[in-house]
């Protein structure tokens, strides 16, 4: 396996405690194959030692790359960061936490020499020990992203290993709002699975918050569908048709002399079209925010540090 060259990139966010014993355990497991290799560590502004425990596992770990960023640019930033820089002819992208298995990454090389696969994706078996609330939300996820945008990414993950064609691909991506997942998905190429179990966290804890679930919960679907604008309109539809029949209704009481002032009825009416004017307001406000964003085109991310890595890492 000496003809080709491995990339892989590790997202680092407050991984200070877990990161170096992450790093020599899957350098041990490509090292028997002798798999040339490089390791892209991104420090997502962690605020503990990460930075340090990077630049110290360079001078352990042949091969490893340390970017910085100036602050906390997010997940998906960090995953794209490495991906600008990598050399390999291919990538594995994988967190730093141990929950997607170093053990797979052979099996995944194996898939993309052999078989001719450009994009081998690690999918969950189990959840593991996530918690109940996750697990419902992130299914509640999954069925909207499918029914809306016609994706489905159910069980998937970040664990993956993609050629460089399509790191490519996905680098001709400029939106500034980025969804990695999705994006592999989009990009198509042939494609292969491998399910796993997630293994318990040994060390830490994760570190999405709710609100930043349910904020790249919201940016993955409006990135991949418009659906949400649509239905503001069959809203606008339904209650236009609504009012048409309640208006009907309004003169034939009229008519007949029966028509009583219906205070509670006003007040009804007045909530509904209130509330669904508003739910309307914020989904167009959203799309809009998503406009002013790309047209500001600012950076994904700022890098404040780097060593090992080629001139093109600012993007």
């Amino acid at each position: 396996m000496k003809d080709f060259f491995l990339s892989i990139i590790i997202p680092v966010y407050e991984e200070g405690e877990a990161l170096a014993e992450s790093i020599r355990t899957i350098d041990g497991v490509l090292a028997p194959l002798e798999i040339r290799r490089e390791f892209i560590l991104v420090d997502d502004g962690s605020t503990d030692q990460s930075w340090q425990v990077i630049k110290e596992l360079a001078q352990e770990v042949p091969g490893v790359c340390g970017l910085r960023f100036t602050r906390n640019f997010g997940k998906e930033a960090a995953i794209f960061a490495g991906l600008a820089v990598m050399n390999g002819d291919a990538c594995v992208v994988m967190d730093a936490d141990l929950q997607h298995p170093p053990a797979l990454i052979p099996e995944m090389v194996r898939l993309w020499r052999e078989e001719g696969y450009q994009v081998v994706e690690g999918v969950k078996r189990t959840r593991g020990q996530e918690g109940l609330k996750n697990k419902i939300c992130a299914t509640l996820f999954y069925r909207l992203l499918k029914s809306f945008s016609g994706i489905d990414l159910n069980n998937a993950t970040d664990f993956k290993l993609l050629d460089k064609r399509v790191v490519s691909a996905l680098l001709q991506m400029e939106e500034r709002n980025t969804f990695f997942r999705g994006m592999a998905n989009w990009v198509g190429y042939k494609r292969a699975s491998i399910p796993f179990d997630v293994p318990a966290r040994q060390v830490g804890k994760s570190k999405w918050s709710t609100w930043g679930l349910f904020k790249l919960a919201v940016n993955a679907i409006t990135s991949f569908s418009s659906m949400p604008l649509q239905i503001v309109t069959m809203l606008g539809v339904l209650f236009l048709l609504g009012s048409f029949l309640l208006g009907i209704q309004t003169l034939y009481m009229k008519i007949k002399g029966v028509a009583v002032s219906g205070f509670t009825t006003v007040i009804l009416l007045q909530l509904i079209v209130g509330s669904t004017l508003m739910i309307s307001f914020g989904i167009i406000g959203t799309y809009i925010a998503r406009i002013f964003d790309e047209v500001k085109a600012r950076p994904r991310y700022l890098l404040a540090e780097t060593f090992n890595v080629k001139d093109s890492a600012n993007d």
